[in-house]
């Protein structure tokens, strides 16, 4: 059984930081690439990055460079979002995101999802 949870979202003042975490299972977490996506009401869902299983590679959104960092611990199978100098449109519920579909009978897994909202 495949699962990835989310934590760390809540409420932040623009300017602010949050970091968010995803805990993985049910896989060989240290061989695949995770993914973190957002998506705000109304919009499609974005991926705002993305880091290679060993942790030596990353891509982020030209929205959040320079803004967000991800990286990961394969020892505790979790995959982290640091988001630092927060705006109120980076407000959405945070996805982590794993494909599996290499592997027979498996899928394109998301996490339940974590609420971010940058406010005053």
């Amino acid at each position: 059984q495949v699962q990835l949870v989310e934590s760390g979202g809540g409420l932040v003042q623009p300017g602010g930081s949050l970091r968010l975490s995803c805990a993985a299972s049910g896989f060989t977490f240290s061989m695949y690439p995770m993914r973190w996506y957002r998506q705000a009401p109304g919009k499609e869902r974005e991926l705002v990055a993305v880091i290679t299983s060993d942790g030596d590679m990353t891509t982020y959104a030209d929205s959040v460079k320079g803004r967000f960092t991800i990286s990961r611990d394969n020892a505790k199978n979790t995959v982290y979002l640091q988001m630092n100098s927060l705006k109120p449109e980076d407000t959405a519920v945070y996805y982590c995101n794993a494909d599996l579909r290499t592997i027979p009978g498996r899928y394109n897994y998301w996490g339940q999802g974590t609420q971010v909202t940058v406010s005053s």
